[in-house]
């Protein structure tokens, strides 16, 4: 389940990521509607964060969990 969250987290980061850099919504483009939006400056700079964040996330995949403790 651990897996299938992250999947998800990182798929919504590299969206927003692509919201920010090109303005393109992805999910709404594959699942229908407006592909398109329009956002401020300084949201798509908070977008992109997200999204470089959401690639970050992806080394989560190989770390064991149990390490931690």
């Amino acid at each position: 389940m651990a897996k299938f969250a992250l999947t998800l987290v990182i798929i919504g980061a590299l969206n927003w990521l692509l919201v920010g850099l090109f303005e393109w919504d992805l999910v709404s483009a594959l699942l229908g509607g407006d592909s398109h939006r329009e956002s401020s400056g300084l949201s798509r700079i908070v977008y992109s964060l997200v999204g470089l964040c959401g690639i970050y996330c992806v080394r989560f995949y190989t770390v064991d969990r149990y390490s931690a403790r």
